[in-house]
């Protein structure tokens, strides 16, 4: 079962900024006046360490006192209130779950995705509220998938509207021209080789990809449709995306994935840093 932690955070946002407004409006100044009212029967409270300074807190705290709930709300709010406004508009932090965008990005890499690359949304809705850009082919995004709208997925944007997209023969075509392909290595994977190379899609400096021989290709031939994109991992033939559900709306956009900080594979292992830097 997938947890909706954005929507988790909005709520708790919203209901520890209202018991804290409500208390502000509706119950505070009654205990400012109980307070008060105490001072008058504890004379010499001011007095630290004296019987009435003791006997004037304790008083308080039992006539007077802030609930618990107003306590944690007044605690709360203006953390959870920054991480709201952090991971909804600017920066959300994201860990690579699958080896479909190997060898750009490793299962156990933690990332930032930029939340305005693409235009502010809201939090839980995604309802654009405000457009800056619009993704760009080369682009490493990230986005809900057609068929499934509560699981993040992380890919390349290969084609935007209008695009005629080929693939045959395992050679990537745009619009007509094949995409230049530059191989790197090959190395063994069992009885079976894969090629690590370079590819330049167009108005690019070109990303890393590779293809796996034990894997025949699949061909198709699709024009991206207006506010759609066509996406495809960087694991070439061990990737789900726009060839088996589909290309992605403009609506399902989350973010731009921008840079690696970390890497993590498993809890007990060590995380490390050295694959932090910049997404190309």
């Amino acid at each position: 079962m997938n947890i909706d932690f954005p929507l988790i955070l909005v709520i708790v946002v919203l209901g520890s900024g209202a018991i804290w407004a409500m208390d502000s409006l509706l119950l505070a100044k009654g205990r400012k006046a109980r307070r008060a009212q105490l001072a008058i029967q504890f004379p010499g409270h001011e007095q630290l360490g004296s019987k009435a300074a003791g006997a004037f807190a304790e008083a308080c705290d039992r006539e007077a006192g802030e609930p618990a709930v107003v306590e944690y709300a007044k605690s709360f709010f203006p953390v959870l209130a920054v991480v709201l406004v952090l991971r909804s508009f600017l920066y959300e932090p994201f860990q690579i779950p699958s080896s479909s965008m190997v060898p750009t990005l490793e299962v156990g890499d933690y990332i930032l995705v930029n939340k305005f690359s693409y235009g502010l949304r809201l939090p839980v809705t995604r309802t654009k509220v405000f457009d800056i850009g619009e993704p760009e082919r080369g682009d490493v995004m990230v986005f809900f998938p057609p068929h499934q709208n509560d699981t993040y997925y992380i890919k390349r944007v290969i084609g935007k509207p209008g695009d005629r997209i080929a693939y045959r023969n395992k050679q990537l075509v745009v619009n007509g021209e094949p995409v230049p392909q530059e191989w790197l290595a090959e190395f063994p994977s069992g009885r079976y080789s894969v090629k690590m190379g370079r590819e330049s899609l167009p108005e690019t400096d070109g990303h890393l990809m590779q293809l796996d021989n034990r894997r025949g290709p699949r061909n198709f031939s699709v024009v991206v449709k207006p506010g759609h994109y066509f996406m495809m991992g960087d694991n070439r033939n061990n990737s789900s995306d726009s060839r088996v559900w589909g290309q992605v709306p403009e609506r399902d956009i989350v973010g731009k994935a921008v840079a690696i900080w970390m890497h993590w594979e498993a809890f007990l292992s060590v995380p490390s840093f050295g694959r932090a830097g910049a997404i190309d």
